[in-house]
């Protein structure tokens, strides 16, 4: 056996070769090595990247908080509208969904009945509350408020950090509603979601030196929705609140002036102290409600 025989072609294997790629490090033979800006590469690393020994894609267009740029840059808001609207709808034909659904701490809902609420480890209830509304006027005011300020939103930060973003703020707006709320106080609603995405547009808008009186009437509007009553109209002032501070911490952590790996750092460890801190939230309202 040849010891020094040199390896052959990874795709011709009866042709010995000294050259391999720079990206997969097979060895490649001459008639399959294509030039790249560092060395060569394999017709798969091709096929698979830019040519460039990156991924292909690195060099495709990017927002201003790193996402990618799609076709249809208000795919994820569409979607969440069509959430909201299968679950109204089906809460419309069976109305006991809701219970089960909606913003709880600790109630019986009846007498003899088991306690249930988040207290009892009912955790889904924090982001499930998020998608329900059981009033015609509450889900078309939250959806229209989610097409204007999340449209635009996702166009700029990318699919994945505007769903992020909005998760976030809803179960940062739940969390405290749980805190803050009696605990047989039934919430629900994407407010505190869309006010989240409103404390992200704010931080957006002076990244961007955008005019900001247009964000800031909008921003005025919604406190003034908030904290004075229209008709009777009951509004959770905690879920707003809690949903626009979560945003606009959000906001600040996924526009961090960055680039590269640093910034996506950045942006995973700032939603992780949001998501960590609504857990905290959380835990010490259920230990002081159990």
């Amino acid at each position: 056996m040849d010891t020094d025989r040199l390896p052959g072609c990874y795709r011709h294997p009866d042709r010995d070769t000294g050259i391999s790629c720079t990206r997969c490090e097979r060895p490649i033979c001459p008639e399959c090595m294509i030039s790249a800006s560092v060395g060569f590469q394999c017709p798969e690393c091709v096929r698979e990247g830019s040519g460039t020994g990156h991924s292909a894609a690195a060099n495709a267009p990017r927002t201003i908080a790193g996402g990618l740029v799609t076709g249809d840059p208000q795919l994820v808001t569409k979607i969440l509208i069509g959430i909201n609207a299968a679950v109204f709808l089906a809460v419309l034909a069976m109305p006991s969904l809701a219970i089960g659904l909606e913003l709880l701490g600790r109630y019986v809902e009846y007498y003899g009945a088991p306690v249930e609420g988040i207290s009892t480890g009912q955790y889904h209830r924090l982001l499930t509350s998020v998608f329900l509304h059981v009033e015609w006027w509450h889900i078309f005011g939250n959806m229209l408020a989610l097409w204007v300020i999340g449209g635009p939103l996702e166009a700029a930060l990318g699919r994945v950090r505007y769903l992020a973003l909005y998760l976030l703020s809803g179960l940062g707006g739940s969390a405290l509603v749980y805190l803050l709320t009696a605990p047989n106080t039934p919430t629900l609603g994407a407010s505190g979601a869309v006010c989240g995405l409103l404390g992200a547009t704010v931080v957006l808008a002076r990244r961007l030196r955008y005019e900001m009186r247009p964000v800031l009437v909008t921003l005025g509007l919604m406190l003034l929705i908030t904290f004075v009553p229209f008709g009777g109209l009951s509004v959770s002032w905690q879920a707003h609140i809690g949903g626009l501070v979560t945003g606009a911490l959000v906001g600040l952590g996924l526009l961090v002036p960055a680039a590269g790996r640093r910034r996506a750092f950045v942006q995973t460890a700032a939603c992780a102290a949001v998501f960590l801190l609504a857990v905290v939230v959380v835990v010490l309202r259920t230990a002081e409600l159990t």
